[in-house]
């Protein structure tokens, strides 16, 4: 069956068209991307996605949101718009529906995705786990956190907050810059380091340690440098993401008892080369006494170019049994 599905974040919000059967994605259409802001709700911005289709929506809709999916009223993160669930039939034509947080459709993607998008990034080179618990993170404008569980043929996926835990610092440059970065926060979580904006954060306080006045105004610029190692101090500011993501990964991996590690996001696929040749994996496997254990875990990094609309597809297959 056809479905419609929707991705949408503080800034954009994606649409396409899904195909499901017995369980699986089989198809998804080139994503259209709108800006939140050049449209007043979210039934607005569906009818423009129709418009541009050119074509009646399917009467079924699976829709990814980056906020919490409980409650008559959802709201979202740096977007206005609300999404009341119960109206979803009569307002969007949708008589059945699925309703997901965004990062939890990431898991439900890395549950369904064949593996060629899964690139091996650290610990073993083998596949992620049949069975048992697998961490999912992403960084991008956030921080998102959570986590995959098989078994007996079924999957559940849990949605977190895992991104506002504590940044801990791990060495004396850390301490330093975690002491910056409470000047500006009342309370610093590790989103502050670890996401796209938290280059920005280490830039700055990597600055202050070595008494040097920078501008990060351009967050993509900033990335550009430190990608290609052009700004001495932005390649720092990288280096050090990497060893705090493989710190994040590592700690969730044991708080949760996983058995692999999936990582998401537009920064992940940004950072896909360097992420390999960096601190990550060294961060990732020390956890003193559990470092044999942490060497068992294999990485995979998300290399699906829309796995929050591709997760929001699986979603609803697996909810509604189609």
């Amino acid at each position: 069956m056809e479905l419609v599905v929707a991705d949408i974040g503080g800034t954009h919000a994606r649409f396409a068209i899904a195909s499901v059967e017995s369980g699986r994605v089989l198809r998804l259409s080139d994503p259209v991307t709108l800006h939140a802001q050049e449209h007043a709700s979210f039934q607005l911005a569906w009818e423009a996605f129709a418009l541009q289709l050119g074509r009646p929506l399917p009467h079924a809709a699976a829709i990814a949101i980056a906020g919490p999916t409980q409650g008559d009223v959802l709201r979202m993160a740096n977007n206005p718009w609300i999404i009341r669930p119960a109206l979803i039939p009569e307002k969007l034509g949708a008589a059945r529906y699925t309703v997901v947080n965004d990062f939890a459709a990431v898991a439900y993607a890395v549950a369904a995705l064949d593996p060629q998008y899964l690139r091996h990034v650290g610990g073993p080179d083998r596949p992620l786990p049949t069975t048992g618990t697998i961490t999912v993170l992403g960084p991008g404008t956030g921080l998102g956190v959570a986590l995959l569980h098989r078994a007996a043929g079924r999957i559940t996926v849990v949605e977190t907050e895992g991104g506002h835990i504590d940044f801990a610092p791990l060495d004396a440059i850390e301490d330093r810059v975690l002491a910056h970065m409470r000047q500006r926060y009342r309370r610093v979580s590790v989103e502050r380091i670890v996401s796209g904006p938290g280059l920005a954060n280490l830039y700055e306080a990597l600055g202050a340690i070595e008494g040097q006045a920078v501008q990060t105004g351009d967050d993509k610029a900033l990335w550009v440098s430190a990608l290609q190692g052009t700004d001495p101090l932005a390649a720092a500011a990288l280096d050090r993401f990497c060893l705090s993501l493989g710190s994040l990964a590592g700690d969730l991996a044991l708080v949760q008892g996983s058995f692999g590690v999936a990582i998401a996001g537009g920064v992940g696929l940004r950072i896909a080369d360097h992420l390999p040749r960096s601190g990550f994996e060294q961060r990732f496997l020390a956890k003193g006494r559990f470092e044999s254990r942490m060497a068992t875990i294999p990485v995979k990094l998300v290399t699906h170019p829309q796995p929050g609309l591709y997760g929001a597809a699986a979603a609803f297959a697996q909810e509604h049994g189609v």
